[in-house]
């Protein structure tokens, strides 16, 4: 598949919705500490242990870290460029290796997003790898708006 091939502006679609679902329950204290106790429910209940517990800056970081990730899933899924699925990719390898870091540490629930994590970002790294025609191809660089108002 080619960056400038519609499939790949869906990919990257896809890839936003995942995250705007999955990192919603982040965004806010309350949300967050409700999303920390499910997951921890769940990893229990897959015998791969519960989260640690929470604190005020672990909170803290959670909400600003979510909080961007939806800003960024928002904008790929109302304005999706070829640009926004290779800069997420790239996001998406910084993601893998920091839960995989995490992960050494024994939070294994966290496998569950490591998987999603590394299969977006190959899916959306590898059609990059062909062709530098595609990086300079229009679809890479947002047109020019213009606003016509009404008297």
């Amino acid at each position: 598949m080619s960056v400038s091939h519609p499939q790949y502006l869906r990919l990257v679609r896809v890839s936003a919705w995942y995250d705007l679902l999955v990192t919603a329950g982040f965004t806010t204290p309350w949300t967050y500490h409700l999303t920390h106790a499910a997951l921890s429910s769940l990893g229990t209940a897959l015998h791969l242990g519960p989260l640690p517990p929470t604190t005020p800056l672990q909170t803290l970081y959670a909400n600003l870290m979510a909080s961007v990730v939806v800003i960024w899933a928002v904008l790929r899924i109302r304005h999706a460029l070829p640009l926004h699925g290779l800069y997420d990719g790239a996001a998406r390898v910084l993601f893998s290796t920091w839960l995989a870091y995490a992960l050494t540490h024994g939070i294994k629930v966290l496998w569950l997003f490591l998987v999603v994590e590394a299969a977006f970002g190959i899916a959306q790294l590898l059609p990059w790898r062909h062709s530098r025609t595609d990086r300079a191809a229009p679809l890479t660089r947002p047109s020019r708006c213009r606003v016509h108002l009404d008297r």
